[in-house]
C-alpha cells in the first residue's frame, strides 16, 4: 500500500506538540492593525489549541505525524 503523503497547506499552518495536541495561528493578525488594541494585537501571538469539531479533520490531512 502506498504512503500516505501529509497535506502541504496542513504542514504550514498547524503544529503537533509533544502530547499530541495541534496547535494552530491566530486569525486576523496579518493587516488593519492600528485599529486593534495592543492587548488584542499581543494575544494574536500566541498558539491556540485547534477546536474539537476540527481537531480529527486536520488530524486526517496530517496523516501519521499526527497520529501520536
Amino acid at each position: 500500500m502506498p504512503k500516505t503523503k501529509t497535506s502541504s497547506s496542513v504542514k504550514k499552518r498547524f503544529k503537533v506538540t509533544g502530547s499530541g495536541k495541534l496547535l494552530r495561528r491566530h486569525a486576523m493578525k496579518s493587516h488593519n492593525l492600528e485599529k486593534k488594541s495592543s492587548k488584542r494585537r499581543r494575544g494574536f501571538g500566541k498558539d491556540y489549541a485547534v477546536s474539537e469539531a476540527d481537531t480529527r479533520a486536520v488530524r486526517k490531512m496530517f496523516g501519521k505525524r499526527a497520529a501520536r
